[in-house]
This record gives C-alpha cells, structure tokens and sequence, in this order.
C-alpha cells in the first residue's frame, strides 16, 4: 500500500488514529486546557508566518541536516515527550525510540511514561533525552538521573512550565479520571477498539512504571495517585543548580517563554533552552511559543528547540527561520503510531521530510541557512 497515496498529510494519521483508540484516550492525547485558546493561538501564529517565493534558482537539493548539541541530525526534528504514551497506543515508548534509533532523531522519554528507562534501553539509540518532572526526594532524584544515564540516555530536558496540575475538561468529560477507573463508560468504549484493546491486552494495563519503583515507599498508594506526592513539578532555581551539579551531560529547560529568562538559564549551566507552552496542555492565556520565539533568539545565543502546534514541514521552516535550531513534536508521532503502527513514525517522518524539501523549493534554499532573509516582513 502506498501510505503517500492514503495518508498524504498528518491530518490524514490523526483522523485514523481518532478511529482507532478509544474516546477517553483519544481526549487524553488530543486535547489542551481550558477554551483551548492556547492551542488556537498556537495554529493562528504559525499561519502569519509568510516567506518569499522565489523564481529562477535552478535545481535544489536540500541538506535536511542540523546540528544540536554536539552532534548531527539527518533531520531537524525529534520526537517531544509525551506522558503516559502507553495509555495512547500499545508500548508506545519502545516502539518510538526504536522507530527515533531507526531514522536518527532524538527520542525523548517521560518521567510519567508507562514504560522505565531500563525497559526503552535495548530500543534506544544514541539521542536518548530523559525528560524529568522533578522528584522530591534527593534520593530518588540521584538514583533516577543515575538509572536514564545507565540506560542510554545522554541529555536531560527539565520541565518547568507545570507548577500545578491543568484543568484539561475534554478529559474530564470524556470519563478519564486520576487514577484511572475502567468504568462500564469506559469499558464500552474500549469495546469498540479492538486493536487498542488487544495491543493493550498483550502489554498490560499502562501505569507510571517508573514511579511505580518509588511508590513502593508509602503504602497504600498507586504510581498515579503518588506521583503528585513524589515529583515537584515546580522547581526553583536552587534546583535547576543541584540538577546541574549532578548531571554530567546536555542539560535542557523545557517550558521556556520569556527572553528575561534566557540569560539566566544561560548562566546557570544550561545547555539548551526549549521553548514550549506545553502545546496548549497547561495555560489558556499563553502566548504562541512561534511569537515569543524571536525575543529569545536576540537574548541568547544558546540553541533553541521549539514544539507546540507544529503540523508540517512548513512549520517547522517557520520555527527554524524565526530563530529554533531544532523542532519537536509530540502529539504528532503519536497520531502516527496509533493510526499505522510501528510504520506510523517513520511514515510522518517522510512526510515532514517531503515537505521540508517542497517549500524550500519554493523560496529557493537549499539549507537552512538564511531562512530569516526570505521571510515577508
């Protein structure tokens, strides 16, 4: 089958995958917080962004390659981390960082995924990121930094941008608690999706596997209910500079959207500054991450990772002309995976790819260098 001809676009993967998963996990992956303005605010920005068409340049063949952090990617984006991936499609975790080891992208791992460290390593490649909410307990912090380093993974992205739990009301409505109950809501629904249902069956019931290994230390508690009690998902400054002490490797702040942060951060060790409003997960009132990009690209000369509503091969032109050095994206590889499988990341990769080269095509460049002159200002 040629997945170009049936699935041209990642709309095409994300209609799939709506068929394909139950209602509640569909709301779970799908949906932002509060009106989803944020979310809104995201696609509206990143469609002001015009270039220049340019004639009579000859062949291009464009260099997709982008350098990060010391090392070199066949293509300029990664995939995002994503809690709970497990709870979206069937071992989620392991078959994208297989699926990031095949096509040399990074692969980013959550601290509230379904799967540990120790279980994504034999699938992992050389571009593991761990991505941490922050432990509490100092202890719990060194063995898990000690645990992501032994399996493989070489850079740790700090999320900062959720200091309190989001209301995300999609989710409430569609019957998802916290912890999970298989309600005879919930049960209908997965009745109606059977290969999420067997996949599922095959893998077990997705739980914080991860925190699961800590839990264990208060009694009565399961990995969802206690993982508000484990993780201080609003650190301070005093622990971004233990986290810097302790982690011999990149370290990335992810959550960033304000240029009088970025020298700061700069200051303070880190490698990278990821700008990110959570893709619309956390904060009605945000500021599309595209238009708070170019403040910070002028207040440091750190790489920049940029994610949050990007679809498209323009998209990603659009971040890297306003200043990213590298694109991620989460909700998209997951749209992938649940519509095709483990064909679905590379699928979506292709398709950035293809579109990638059709738009600089358009405007006449063969690198991504000098994407800022061709913008319509």
């Amino acid at each position: 089958m040629d997945l170009h001809a049936r699935y041209p676009a990642l709309s095409d993967l994300r209609a799939k995958a709506r068929r394909r998963m139950p209602h509640f996990v569909w709301e779970f992956l799908d949906s932002a917080t509060g009106d989803e303005r944020t979310r809104a605010r995201n696609r509206a920005a990143l469609d002001r962004v015009l270039f220049d068409p340019s004639i009579l340049h000859g062949e291009i063949t464009p260099d997709l390659g982008r350098e990060l952090l010391g090392q070199h990617h066949p293509l300029p984006f990664g995939i995002a981390p994503v809690g709970m991936s497990g709870l979206i499609w069937p071992d989620a975790e392991r078959l994208l960082a297989a699926a990031a080891k095949r096509l040399e992208i990074p692969y980013s791992l959550s601290t509230v995924a379904s799967r540990t460290p120790e279980q994504v390593a034999p699938h992992l490649g050389a571009r593991g990121w761990f991505q941490m909410y922050p432990p509490r307990d100092p202890e719990i912090r060194r063995d898990m930094l000690d645990r992501a380093r032994a399996a493989g993974f070489r850079t740790l992205v700090l999320t900062v941008d959720v200091p309190v739990a989001s209301r995300r009301e999609r989710q409430v409505r569609s019957g998802l608690t916290t912890p999970p109950k298989l309600t005879p809501r919930l049960l209908a629904q997965i009745a109606r999706r059977p290969a999420w249902a067997l996949g599922t069956l095959c893998h077990g019931l997705p739980r914080m596997r991860l925190i699961d290994d800590y839990a264990g230390r208060v009694r009565g508690m399961n990995s969802t209910a206690h993982a508000g009690y484990l993780l201080r998902t609003s650190p301070d400054w005093d622990y971004l500079h233990w986290l810097r002490d302790h982690w011999q490797g990149p370290l990335i702040v992810k959550g960033v959207m304000r240029a009088a942060d970025a020298q700061p951060l700069q200051q303070a060790g880190v490698d990278a500054l990821w700008v990110s409003n959570h893709a619309g997960r956390q904060f009605d009132a945000c500021p599309a991450t595209i238009e708070v990009l170019p403040a910070i690209r002028a207040a440091t000369d750190l790489p920049l990772i940029l994610d949050s509503g990007i679809e498209t091969g323009l998209d990603i032109l659009r971040g890297l002309a306003l200043g990213a050095d590298f694109i991620m994206l989460g909700r998209g590889f997951h749209y992938a995976l649940a519509a095709l499988g483990a064909r679905g990341p590379d699928h979506l990769a292709d398709i950035l790819a293809q579109d990638l080269r059709a738009n600089m095509g358009q405007i006449g460049a063969a690198s991504f260098d000098g994407l800022k002159q061709r913008l319509v200002t």
